[in-house]
């Protein structure tokens, strides 16, 4: 049953805010240092320098303004698609910097965290993990609640990088990729766990429009561009050819992705015309796929058939399974999260499990796949467990979720000077 209190999270907000950043801050006080090892003095050392910085700089682009635009779709909600967007990401990014300093250090001989572009990259990986969980939630969750939502998935995140990295001593960059599947599952649990029968079968105001379309467009234009610097900004400079590999292979993917997703979007619907909405997403689920499969993939055309594949069942997820999961699980997905990271991500899985199952030899083959299985049942059963566990704790009533009404409402958080009464 939906409150009947106002929403006002006057207190609440603040003081959250406040004791979160204090934390931070003395845990920055006492274990963060600057690398100075990171050294630019050289030519060689400074153009490495300035490389990974461009990549850092793609990679906080696609954060905070690519997600950030993409969530700006829903026509009464484009303040709290970008604000919030940006409120979650900042705080993940410190939490993330500390929980990957505590649990994967690179200097295992000093307990001091060392901030330098490799880590502030992995994270904004980590901080992106947590935009794709909060993706599922959207409208339908205060920024109280998305900010504890992003704490927990970032922390769970964390933990089962470490624990595939110490456990299974699986790949640092295949593990961190697994963030699409992670996170998607992850919001989607939390989603199911926070319905509402107020938004069945679609909420009045959980509609877009001309505009709030075209701005949701830029952000996916913004994610698209960048989406190679997404998935090579960890690999190696000094490992030229796979650089270059995951670059190229990542574009292709990507390209061929748009062809589909606008064919397949026309071909089955109703009126033949093409839904933007597909476009938006389904454009982008060849670089999710890629991502989790790109230290296999060698050839332009596997990665174009990876594209190819991500984007067909992308759009038919959207076409159809959206729908299908609110009436018969009672699980909304705001942004299709799980058609856009969770299904591509896992064919992705898939792929690679394949092609390295090719180039090995039988009696090592098995092993390797069994090894590939636990890694995906790690990353999933994780996911659910904690995004089931973090729904749970933010049905509690002391988060004052908005009233049904007021669902992908701006108004419920945000001051409109032409509304606003004189007092």
């Amino acid at each position: 049953m939906p409150p009947q209190y106002s929403p006002s999270l006057r207190l609440r907000l603040p003081l959250l805010a406040f004791l979160l950043e204090t934390i931070f801050i003395l845990l920055f006080v006492f274990f963060v240092k600057i690398d100075h090892h990171e050294q630019v003095h050289t030519k060689f050392d400074r153009k490495t320098f300035m490389r990974s910085y461009a990549e850092f700089q793609d990679v906080h682009v696609m954060i905070f303004m690519g997600f950030g635009f993409l969530a700006t779709f829903l026509v009464r909600y484009g303040f709290s698609g970008s604000g919030f967007n940006m409120l979650v990401a900042a705080m993940s990014i410190q939490w993330a910097i500390l929980m990957n300093g505590f649990l994967l250090p690179q200097r295992h001989y000093s307990r001091e965290i060392y901030v330098n572009l490799k880590s502030l990259i992995e994270a904004e990986l980590c901080a992106a993990s947590a935009l794709v969980a909060m993706g599922a939630v959207h409208g339908k969750t205060n920024p109280v609640q998305l900010q504890l939502l992003a704490m927990v998935e970032v922390t769970g995140f964390v933990v089962s990088q470490w624990i595939l990295r110490t456990l299974l001593h699986a790949d640092p960059l295949y593990s961190i990729m697994l963030l699409h599947i992670f996170g998607a599952l992850f919001g989607v649990m939390v989603s199911w766990v926070l319905h509402r029968e107020g938004i069945k079968p679609q909420h009045e105001k959980e509609k877009t429009d001309r505009r709030s379309g075209l701005f949701s467009m830029l952000g996916m234009l913004f994610l698209w561009m960048f989406w190679p610097s997404f998935n090579s900004a960890l690999v190696y400079h000094w490992d030229r050819g796979l650089k270059l590999t995951v670059i190229y292979g990542t574009y292709l993917s990507l390209a061929v992705s748009v062809v589909i997703a606008m064919s397949i979007s026309m071909l089955f619907s109703s009126k033949g015309k093409i839904n933007m909405v597909h476009v938006q997403s389904s454009a982008l689920s060849g670089g999710v796929a890629i991502g989790v499969a790109m230290t296999a993939v060698h050839a332009p055309w596997v990665a174009m058939m990876i594209g190819f594949c991500a984007a067909l069942l992308s759009t038919l997820g959207f076409r159809y399974m959206k729908s299908h999961m609110l009436f018969a699980f009672e699980c909304h997905d705001t942004c299709g999260v799980l058609n856009v990271h969770a299904i591509p991500g896992i064919l992705g899985w898939l792929a690679h499990l394949l092609l390295q199952l090719t180039s090995t030899e039988s009696t090592i083959a098995v092993q390797f796949a069994v090894h590939h299985i636990f890694v995906l049942l790690i990353t999933v059963c994780m996911s659910m467990v904690m995004g089931t566990a973090t729904g749970l704790f933010l049905k509690w009533s002391f988060w004052r979720s908005q009233q049904d009404r007021k669902c992908f409402d701006d108004q419920a958080f945000w001051e409109f000077p032409n509304l606003v009464e004189q007092k």
